[in-house]
Order: C-alpha cells, then structure tokens, then sequence
C-alpha cells in the first residue's frame, strides 16, 4: 500500500468515526429532551387534578351550607295534645313537620298551661340549663314528648289551653314561638297537674319509656 492510499483511508476512518459521534450525541439529546416533556407533561396532568378536587371540596362546602337543617317551630296545627287514660296514664304531645325540609328540635317543649308565669317543669334538666338533647324531624315527620299523669297529683285538673315555645340551642332561647292550643275549641279534654314533660323523641315509645309510663 503506497503512502498516498494511506492518508486517504485514515482521513476516511476519522470521517466516519466524527459522524458517530455525532449521531450518539444527537440521540441522547433526544432522550433527554423527551425525558422533560414527559416529566412537565405529568406535572400539568397533577396540577390540572389537585385543581379539580380542590373545586370539588369547595363545591362540597357550599353545598353542605345550602343543606344546613332550620329550626323546627311551633303552631296550633302542628302540636297536638292526647291523653291516654289508665294506670300509665299519660299527656301526650305531638309535633309534626308539615314542610318538605327536615327541622332540628332542641330539649324539650315549653309548655305554660292556663297561662301560667313559669312552665311546665323537664323531666330532663331544666330551662335555662340544657342537656344537649337534639332531633332531626324528617320532612312530614313526627316527634314527641310525654307528661306522665298517672298519680293524683300529676293528673291534676282539667286545663283550658296552653301555650308553646321550642327551645334553641342555647339556653334560655326559644324558636319561632309561642303558639296557644285552645282545648275548648277543639273539644280536647287534657288534665295535668304538678308533672313533668319529657324530652322530645322521634317515637312515642322512646318518649313514654322516658315519662316512666311506657309499657
């Protein structure tokens, strides 16, 4: 091989090796490039998600505000009054939520018979000095409380009317009161002495056990 040829194949070798190189760089850069562009691409995609389930935590909030359950309150025609005769003897007091939307009750009703100063007195607690008693009357739904009168005492006279307060949720607080029942007017005959009244219950078996006159 002459000295000519040589220099020639060299020169060709360094060429080709030169274009490699080239070629390895160009991939990597490539790969690296690529490698970016996934990354931000599923940086984007969580962002986009802890955006959406932020808006969904918010929307969650706003809903459970729009849902938050009013006050039950008094009215001639949602409270009614029974008395149950015998050795359990007993008054009982139903309330029933004639809307389309649940309502909170609160302890127990007030309740000043014949227009009395003070009403009548708890069973549990006392006015002024709740014990945290709290129901949730559904839409179209009951609840009740009791007024044991199965002593002489308790029995008492036969009352006039009487007039209803709710309790709040703080003490001493009342709700959307009074209503006045007028017995005469509804040809009720409802005798209570020095008794008690219950808690409200959502059932007038929970009610009648707590009164001490449940069967």
């Amino acid at each position: 091989m002459t000295a000519r040829r040589s220099r020639h194949r060299s020169a060709a070798y360094a060429a080709l090796a030169l274009g490699l190189a080239g070629s390895l760089a160009l991939t990597g850069c490539n790969s690296h490039s690529s490698k970016k562009s996934k990354k931000s691409s599923s940086s984007s995609s969580k962002s986009k998600k802890r955006k959406i389930i932020g808006g969904g935590a918010a929307a969650a909030g706003a809903g459970a505000t729009s849902r938050r359950v009013p006050d039950c309150y008094p009215s001639t025609y949602k409270v009614t009054f029974s008395q149950q005769t015998g050795p359990k003897s007993h008054v009982a007091v139903k309330f029933k939520n004639s809307t389309s939307r649940d309502c909170k009750l609160y302890n127990a009703p007030l309740l000043r018979f014949n227009n009395a100063k003070d009403p009548l007195p708890l069973s549990q607690g006392t006015p002024g000095h709740l014990d945290g008693t709290r129901i949730t009357v559904p839409a179209h739904g009951y609840a009740y409380a009791v007024i044991p009168t199965n002593t002489a005492a308790t029995k008492g006279t036969e009352q006039k009317s009487v007039t209803v307060d709710f309790m709040g949720i703080s003490a001493s607080s009342v709700t959307h009161g009074p209503a006045t029942v007028n017995f005469a007017e509804k040809r009720l005959h409802i005798s209570v002495g020095k008794s008690k009244v219950t808690n409200w219950s959502s059932s007038i078996h929970g009610a009648q056990l707590a009164a001490g006159v449940g069967k």
